[in-house]
């Protein structure tokens, strides 16, 4: 029986909590924010982004989550690369105009940037860049998951970080 079967047979029996249960439940479960950035034919696009994982350490592999209805969803589809920035507490300005309905060009003014190795836009003082190129991505529900090789990173070791928890910015540091 293949995982497909058995996700069709339980979702029958019991079927999934609704969206806004789980938009609830979610917003409890504290992430990183990160904008996430690409460079192609179309020019320069990003988004911010907490759906962000590591996959594995060998090779380097990270995951992002995509909306197939986002404005950038066209670009980063046509994209060999991308930079997953992990913000600072300092930089909630740049997670707003990337969360927004910025133009690409208002949100790329917003900071100032890096080219990366792989040729993605690379934002100068984010707590953590990887440099990555695009590996695959599956489509799941409304969103496409893309799985992405890390190439390279460049980290403030001394920075804090910003993450998103009960639909709030919070700010998250090092103990001491």
């Amino acid at each position: 029986m293949s995982l497909t079967a058995i996700n069709e047979e339980t979702t029958s029996i019991l079927p999934p909590v609704t969206p806004d249960t789980y938009r609830q439940g979610m917003a409890s479960v504290a992430a990183a924010v990160n904008v996430v950035t690409t460079s192609g034919p179309q020019g320069n696009a990003g988004f911010t982004a907490t759906a962000v994982c590591s996959v594995s350490d060998n090779p380097a592999t990270l995951l992002v989550c995509l909306n197939r209805g986002a404005s950038v969803h066209k670009v980063f589809q046509n994209s060999t690369s991308l930079v997953i920035n992990t913000l600072t507490s300092q930089q909630q300005s740049i997670s707003n105009l990337f969360g927004g309905k910025a133009s690409m060009e208002d949100r790329f003014n917003g900071a100032q940037w890096a080219t990366s190795k792989t040729g993605a836009p690379m934002l100068v003082g984010a707590a953590v860049s990887f440099d990555c190129v695009i590996t695959d991505v599956k489509s799941v529900a409304t969103h496409d998951v893309i799985f992405c090789q890390v190439v390279d990173i460049q980290q403030d070791e001394n920075a804090d970080a910003l993450l998103y928890y009960q639909r709030g910015y919070h700010n998250a540091s090092k103990d001491v």
